[in-house]
Parts: structure tokens; C-alpha cells; sequence
């Protein structure tokens, strides 16, 4: 296919570094645009930012001149890292201009035309788009990828929806390059555990269920389960565990749920797109894992991993959930919202 360009709009924060690291030599996406604050603008992306990921900027990007985040000579297909502070405005004035913005803000996220998209889980919310342009007259469209937290909690409980979910709590074990940099300060995180991440609780029960529910012609029905979170910042670097205890609808075995999560599948695995990994969930038989340091990197960081299911005694299941924050949490999340994009046909 046509190769094509894209831009990142907050390319010199955090996030953005993510994005420019997973879109290195994608095959289908060829990063030629970025966009920072005025202060940035001008300058080239290595004397505008310090690079605080491994390794280098890759040669390609690190030449090129930030561009200032306002609409003008930027490419139709642009992913968004943009701060929280800023990104309403700056998302709706490049949405307004025609392009589409594939964002990684909190912002638009509950917006009830916006899709909230797990390709694997929600594929067809992508349905909202066309509400979004008729209300909105906007000659372009945003779609988001969910809280970090929210995607490995959504993928761990997506392939038990089909056994009726009626309760969850969720506990959360979240690592330190989720605040961003420079983050938590290291005498508030080394050899201590955080109880307190601002609005994460609220973002994981709202989330989860705007994702897990349904189509319902010009809006989402949201799941109906009831959704609690405690969420906690641990001195992990990369990869978001959480535990789940899930109450279903149905008598199902243990044997059964394995059987939902090695079977689990959606369009990015049957339309092999380029950041979909083969197995989206996938359990380990191992009593201690996953774990962060040994799973949060394979298949790219874009797999989630479960394991340590077993009965619980206050509701019916209880399971061990891991996933890459930066990656499938958040840039390679959005980049693989794109390629379904892409693949529907909504970028033409």
C-alpha cells in the first residue's frame, strides 16, 4: 500500500518519544510532521527536546524542524500526545481543519460521539465517527485509546464478556514511566507504594465500561457491571500489573476461561496488522507470573498477559493482568487504532 505521512502533536514530551520510537520504521506510516509549543517551534526535534528513552532519537526524526501545534502544513493523520492542559482545544482545532487525530489525551475520551477503542474488544464503536461529523461539523474526526490502566483491565475482561460480567475490582500496581517525566520524585517512590493516582480510579471504572458496551446505533450502551478500582504507583519502570476479581453471570469452568483467553481474537489478528500481536491475551501456567521485567516487552509490548487464575471466594474468579503502560497502554495502542482505521477505509 501507499505509504503515509503522519504527524505527532506534543512530539517533545514523554509520550510523544514513545510514539516516535514505536512509528520507526513502520511499514505502512512514515513519520514527516511535529508538533510542540511555541517554544519548541523552529528548532530542530534534537536541540528542542531531551531524548529520555533508550538509545538515541532515530536519525530520521531527530533533523526534523518542530512545527508550532496549530493547523497549517501538517499531514491528515495525526496521533496526539498532547498534555491534558492544552489538548481539547489544539484536538478540535485539527479535527476542525480536516484532519483525523488518533489521541492518546484523556480529554475527548467520554465524549459520546468519540470512539473509546480496543480494536480487538469495540471495532465496531469506530460507527461513532460518522454521528461525530454530522454534530460536530468537523471536516475531520478524533478517535482515543483508553488510560493506560484501563487497556490491560479491558483486554484481561474482554474475553469473558461472553459469560456475563456483573461485578469487578480491580487493583492496580502501576509503574513509574505512567507519570510521565520526570514523574514521581525518587523519594516518594523507591522502596515505597503509592496508594493515590489522580482521577486513575475514576478513568478505570468509566472507561471499562464505555469500552465493554455496545453499539447502539448513535451512542454506546455502556456495560452494565459495576466497576471498582484502587489504584497504586510502584517502583516498576515499564508494565502495569493489575488483579482482577470478576463475578460472572455464568457457572464456567476454569477450563472455560482458559479457553476465552487462548482463543481471543478480533480484526487486527484476522486482518494481520502490522502492530497486532498474534496472541492479544495470552496466560501463563507459571504460579508467579507475569511479571513486568520478564513479560512486559514481548510481542513489542502490544500483548497483555494473564495468569494466576483461580476461585474467589466473594465472587467467582480472580486473575493476574499484565500489559506495557507506554506501549500497548498508550503510543502503540493508538498507532494500531490507526491501522484499523486504515484498514475500515476511514482515512481515504
Amino acid at each position: 500500500m501507499k505509504e503515509i505521512e503522519v504527524g505527532i502533536l506534543g512530539a517533545t514530551g514523554m509520550v510523544g518519544q514513545h510514539f516516535i520510537k514505536f512509528l520507526d520504521g513502520h511499514p505502512w506510516f512514515r513519520l514527516t510532521w511535529l508538533g510542540a509549543s511555541e517554544r519548541s517551534a523552529g528548532k530542530a526535534y534534537r536541540d528542542a527536546a531531551k531524548w529520555h528513552l533508550g538509545g538515541t532519537a532515530p536519525a530520521a526524526v531527530a533533523g526534523l524542524t518542530v512545527s508550532e501545534a496549530k493547523p497549517g502544513n501538517a499531514p491528515k493523520l495525526l496521533f496526539s500526545a498532547m498534555d491534558a492542559s492544552v489538548a481539547t482545544e489544539i484536538e478540535q482545532a485539527f479535527a476542525a481543519a480536516g484532519h483525523t487525530v488518533v489521541s492518546n489525551s484523556k480529554n475527548h475520551r467520554m465524549d459520546a460521539d468519540v470512539p473509546l477503542l480496543v480494536p480487538e474488544i469495540n471495532a465496531d464503536h469506530l460507527q461513532l465517527l460518522a454521528g461525530q461529523k454530522a454534530t460536530r461539523g468537523w471536516g475531520g474526526q478524533i478517535v482515543t485509546n483508553p488510560n493506560c490502566s484501563t487497556v490491560v483491565l479491558t483486554m484481561g475482561l474482554a474475553p469473558l464478556k461472553q459469560f456475563g460480567i456483573k461485578k469487578v475490582v480491580v487493583t492496580t500496581l502501576q509503574a513509574v514511566s505512567g507519570a510521565g517525566y520526570p514523574g514521581v520524585p525518587s523519594m516518594d517512590i523507591l522502596g515505597n507504594v503509592v496508594p493515590f493516582i489522580g482521577g486513575e480510579e475514576e478513568k478505570m471504572q468509566q472507561e471499562t465500561q464505555k469500552i465493554l458496551g455496545d453499539f447502539a446505533g448513535s451512542h454506546i450502551a455502556p456495560l452494565t457491571a459495576g466497576v471498582s478500582a484502587h489504584c497504586n504507583r510502584v517502583a516498576v519502570i515499564d508494565g502495569h500489573t493489575v488483579t482482577i476479581s470478576v463475578e460472572l453471570e455464568a457457572k464456567v469452568t476454569e477450563a472455560e476461561i482458559k479457553q476465552a483467553f487462548a482463543s481471543f481474537r478480533g480484526l487486527p489478528q484476522e486482518r494481520n496488522l502490522p502492530s497486532a500481536p498474534q496472541f492479544p491475551v495470552q496466560y501463563m501456567e507459571e504460579v508467579d507470573r507475569p511479571q513486568p521485567r520478564k513479560d512486559a516487552e514481548r510481542d513489542r509490548g502490544m500483548a497483555v498477559f494473564v495468569g494466576r487464575l483461580r476461585p474467589c471466594p466473594v465472587f467467582d474468579w480472580k486473575f493476574v493482568a499484565l500489559g506495557h503502560n507506554t506501549v500497548r497502554g498508550a503510543a502503540g495502542a493508538a498507532v494500531l487504532n490507526a491501522e484499523l482505521m486504515v484498514s475500515e477505509g476511514l482515512l481515504d
